[in-house]
């Protein structure tokens, strides 16, 4: 069956015998204009026709579109799956409409996205950086969009930044190991390269253990995806300090999903074997055996606040550039156990 037509405004005033003037002024909420009658028969044609003004057109004719862009690194994380929620009920609580694109850790994704955003003509946009080229960053200092990060930095762009007080999050995780008595860390994370996040926590850890000359320090990048990798460097670190208690801590939540999965293969049990311990918290943590000690990021705070921050400056706020950054809260369990 074909489908039936979208009625138009014409449609509408034909349908009532007004003109397009008089149907204007009711979508507009201008009814007091408008006699009883003309009132009347306009409402029984929007209802006979099933008419729905486009959202969209009326925006960009007043210079607005309500839309706000959001560019997610990958959206099946469940870091990005928390921060879409706050992201969600800011927009609500704001009148806005995210336009959510995952670019699957894709860098050519989040060009392609960029573009596409701004072909929507959104009046800000979100985003959770992979790790742009000159070329993506030149597209987003010639846009001139209000824009807030969350999570990442980009190198050398200066932009409004929300997330994670990293430099605290990775000093009490790091100093809540050494109370428990552990005397070999290790501090397991996806390749460095730019990320911010990354390099941030491993620089608290070291500085933290720095304080603790006693403690053995290790650190290592693993392909998220190598099991084999991931595996290798839990047994080395294992062998290296047979005898003395020893644990492991994970930058992310995926990583730790992958850091269980290994140690089940090689036979070692978090919490007897090796401690454990994983940035964001993940529902099966607590239901791993004897639960898994995690860092839990304030996620649906840090989406929310990104979407506060990009409005305010789409409503023409001039402040200085700035980093708002939230602090983390440990949540122990078994696997740190003395």
């Amino acid at each position: 069956m074909a489908n039936k037509a979208r009625a138009t405004i014409s449609d509408v005033a034909k349908a009532a015998k007004a003109g397009k003037t008089s149907i204007s002024r009711y979508l507009n909420g201008e009814k007091h204009l408008l006699s009883e009658a003309m009132l009347a028969r306009i409402e029984k044609a929007v209802a006979d026709l099933d008419y729905r003004p486009s959202l969209m057109a009326r925006g960009l004719k007043h210079g607005r579109t309500r839309l706000i862009g959001l560019i997610i690194a990958d959206i099946t994380n469940p870091y990005s799956v928390h921060v879409l929620s706050g992201i969600e009920a800011a927009c609500r609580e704001k009148g806005f409409t995210p336009l959510v694109c995952n670019t699957n850790n894709e860098v050519n994704q989040e060009l392609h996205y960029l573009d596409l955003l701004r072909s929507y003509q959104v009046e800000g946009i979100v985003v959770n950086a992979v790790g742009m080229r000159e070329e993506g960053l030149n597209r987003l200092q010639q846009s001139a969009l209000p824009m807030v990060l969350i999570d990442r930095k980009i190198p050398e762009f200066a932009c409004d930044v929300v997330g994670l007080d990293n430099t605290q999050a990775a000093t009490t995780a790091t100093e809540h190991l050494v109370d428990q008595g552990f005397e070999a860390l290790l501090f397991l994370s996806e390749p460095l390269g730019t990320v911010n996040t990354r390099r941030e926590r491993l620089s608290a850890f070291r500085a933290t253990l720095a304080r603790y000359p006693g403690i053995m320090a290790e650190n290592a990048e693993v392909p998220l995806a190598d099991s084999a990798v991931i595996d290798n460097a839990l047994r080395q670190f294992h062998t290296r300090h047979r005898g003395m208690r020893k644990a492991v801590i994970s930058a992310n939540g995926a990583l730790t999903l992958q850091v269980a999965r290994s140690l089940k293969r090689l036979g070692l049990h978090w919490g007897s074997d090796i401690g454990l311990l994983g940035f964001d918290e993940l529902e099966w943590a607590e239901l791993a055996g004897v639960g898994i000690t995690t860092l839990k990021q304030p996620t649906w705070q840090i989406g929310f606040a990104a979407v506060e921050q990009v409005v305010r400056r789409i409503e023409g706020n001039h402040e200085p550039i700035r980093e708002q950054v939230f602090s983390g809260e440990l949540i122990v369990r078994g696997s740190t156990a003395r």
